[in-house]
C-alpha cells in the first residue's frame, strides 16, 4: 500500500531533491538539477505564479517506508485552455504502472477537488522556459533547465490514458562545430545587406538587451497560439539570473537600421 507525504518540512524537502539522484544514479547522461533552481519553483518569494495560483509536491512511499515517486500538483489560472486545466510536474517513479498510476490518481483527485476538469504534464509551475515536457527522445546530457526522464516514463505516463498535446523541441550544439551549409550560404546572401549588423551580447548593457529581446520576441510570438507577450523587466530579471553562465561571444542580437529583428 502506498502513501503521500506532503512535502512541507526540511527533511521531506530534502528527499524530494534526492530521490531523483538515487532513482538515476546508473544513468550515464543524467545531469541532476540545481537544487536552487528547482526549490525557487516553489518558493512562494520567488515564484510569482503564487499570487493567484496554488501548488503543493508530494513524496509516495511504500510499506517500507521507501520513497517510490514524487510529484508536484498545481493550479494555475493563467494557464488558459479550452477546459479548466491543472498541472503535474516534477514527477518521478520507479518503472512500476501500478505506483504510476496511484501518483496519477492522487493528482487527479487533487486537481478535480479544486475544479479542474483535465490534467497537463509534466509541466512547471511557473513558464516554459525551464522543467517542460517528457523527454521521450535524445536520452544524452540534458539541456540547461530541462527534464530529464528515464525511456519508461513515456510507458507510464500513455499506458495512464496522457496524449501528445504539442510536440515541443528542444536543440543544443558544441560552440566549436562545424555550422551547417545552410547557415553559411544564409549568411552569405545576408552580408550583402549593408542595413543588417550583428552585435555581440554585452553584460554590462543588460538593461538594453533586454528591451532587445522582448522586441523580437513579441513580434516572432505576438500571433502564434496563445499570443503570449514577456515584458522587458521580466526579460531583465532572467538574464540578472543568467548573468554567471552567460557567454557574451556565443550570443549575438541581429539589427536592421538599427531596429532588432533576431537573437
Amino acid at each position: 500500500m502506498l502513501k503521500s507525504i506532503l512535502v512541507n518540512s526540511p527533511e521531506t524537502q530534502k528527499e524530494f531533491l534526492e530521490f531523483p539522484a538515487r532513482l538515476f544514479r546508473n544513468e550515464k547522461n543524467y545531469i541532476r538539477p540545481l537544487d536552487k533552481d528547482i526549490e525557487e519553483v516553489f518558493n512562494p518569494n520567488k515564484n510569482k505564479f503564487f499570487r493567484n495560483g496554488t501548488c503543493e509536491r508530494f513524496l509516495f512511499k511504500n510499506a517500507e517506508n521507501q520513497t517510490v515517486g514524487e510529484v508536484a500538483v498545481f493550479v494555475n489560472p493563467k494557464y488558459e485552455q479550452k477546459l479548466k486545466t491543472g498541472g503535474i510536474g516534477f514527477f518521478d517513479c520507479i518503472d512500476d504502472q501500478k505506483t504510476a498510476n496511484f501518483i496519477f490518481d492522487f493528482c487527479k483527485n487533487w486537481l478535480q477537488e479544486r475544479g479542474m476538469e483535465a490534467m497537463d504534464g509534466p509541466i512547471n509551475f511557473g513558464e516554459r522556459d525551464k522543467f517542460w515536457g517528457l523527454l521521450i527522445e535524445g536520452f544524452h546530457e540534458p539541456l540547461y533547465g530541462m527534464n530529464f526522464h528515464a525511456p519508461y516514463y513515456q510507458k507510464l505516463f500513455e499506458n495512464y490514458g496522457f496524449q501528445i498535446y504539442f510536440n515541443q523541441l528542444c536543440y543544443g550544439r558544441k560552440v566549436y562545430d562545424e555550422v551547417s551549409q545552410v547557415f553559411m550560404n544564409g549568411h552569405r546572401m545576408n552580408a550583402k545587406n549593408p542595413n543588417l549588423k550583428a552585435v555581440h551580447w554585452k553584460k554590462n548593457q543588460l538593461e538594453k538587451f533586454a528591451h532587445d529581446f522582448a522586441e523580437i520576441y513579441n513580434k516572432a510570438w505576438a500571433n502564434h497560439g496563445e499570443e503570449k507577450q514577456i515584458e522587458a523587466k521580466k526579460v531583465l530579471k532572467m538574464f540578472q539570473t543568467m548573468k554567471p553562465i552567460l557567454d557574451e561571444n556565443i550570443s549575438w542580437f541581429i539589427y536592421e537600421n538599427d531596429k532588432p529583428i533576431a537573437m
